[in-house]
């Protein structure tokens, strides 16, 4: 099969749907002549024109805010906001009326759109520019969260993402953008709630978003000289969360890493941690381990930055001391 980065994987998902249904129109910041500020939207603007291709100011709330409107008249709009730290300016729209108004009109209007945002250290952005603090989508009813680690998961989800009716937080990682992987041609799509067993293991199940999916198969390759054999989860989508294939997986090895690029405190794997606590305590042999990155704005400094990420440095000392429970 032909191979795709993950940024081709996107803008292939994203032209195939704006192709077969015209309602599909893009909007943010540089995602016409320029293609994106990570190329995800390369060519389109030449494909579709300026009325589906929309170059916007730098208003966050303003063409956020415009898009829940054209979503609510029957559009189907994915609007790029470049960092997820800018979503800060324009939190109203996203907690109180994109993930509100079908709830607080009884089902009557829809809301079917997209949100991108990209997430990760270690491009020396600094700390307004290398956030990672996807787990607040989580605490919000009414938002699909998606977190696609591979580029044959980032088109499959994104183009379900765009035919589902509901809105939709697309979580993107800004290291992710040139890795590649096998892509199909077609069309197809990855149900929500799907999580995915990248590495089948017997020792200790990570369940990992993101680029830490990468960085725990890179360790399962170290931890297998030592004779540690590790099972990865992705759980390809936050909100919904397979809560079954995760338990189903701690339920056969015992130990739990959860590895999350987001803060440890109140994130991801805080959360993924205490499900498994409350639905999975009796099958676990040793205490679950997060490994995040620590609870501090991200440095500009380029060592200190690499100490923040967390990576194979952080996995590997962890399981080792989750092995030594027996």
């Amino acid at each position: 099969m032909r191979e795709l980065t993950y940024a081709q994987a996107i803008n292939e998902g994203l032209r195939q749907c704006m192709k077969e249904d015209e309602r599909v129109i893009l909007l943010g910041e540089d995602i016409g002549a320029y293609g994106g500020i990570f190329q995800v939207t390369a060519g389109l603007l030449d494909e579709f024109g300026q009325e589906r291709v929309i170059d916007m100011p730098i208003s966050e709330a303003g063409f956020v805010g415009g898009c829940v409107g054209a979503a609510l008249t029957g559009m189907r709009p994915v609007v790029e906001v470049m960092f997820i730290d800018f979503t800060t300016v324009c939190m109203d729209m996203i907690i109180n009326q994109m993930a509100k108004m079908h709830y607080m009109f009884g089902g009557r209007g829809r809301v079917p759109m997209v949100l991108r945002i990209n997430i990760g250290a270690g491009r020396g952005a600094a700390a307004q520019h290398s956030q990672s603090f996807h787990a607040l989508f989580m605490h919000i009813p009414g938002l699909y969260v998606v977190s696609p680690s591979t580029p044959y998961d980032a088109k499959g989800l994104m183009i379900e993402a765009i035919k589902n009716d509901n809105p939709v937080i697309f979580v993107e990682h800004k290291k992710l953008y040139v890795e590649k992987g096998p892509v199909p041609e077609e069309i197809y799509t990855i149900p929500f709630g799907e999580a995915e067993v990248k590495r089948k293991g017997s020792d200790i199940t990570i369940v990992a978003t993101h680029a830490m999916v990468i960085r725990s198969l890179r360790l399962a390759e170290e931890a297998a000289k030592e004779g540690i054999d590790l099972e990865i989860v992705d759980p390809r989508t936050l909100t919904p969360l397979d809560k079954v294939t995760i338990l189903e997986s701690v339920k056969k090895t015992g130990r739990l890493l959860v590895a999350d690029e987001g803060h440890k405190t109140c994130g991801v794997a805080a959360e993924i941690s205490a499900m498994v606590a409350e639905e999975g305590i009796f099958d676990l042999k040793a205490p679950i381990v997060r490994v995040c990155s620590p609870d501090t704005p991200v440095p500009f400094s380029p060592p200190l930055e690499q100490a923040y990420i967390p990576d194979v440095k952080d996995l590997l000392p962890a399981i080792k001391r989750m092995m030594e429970y027996a």
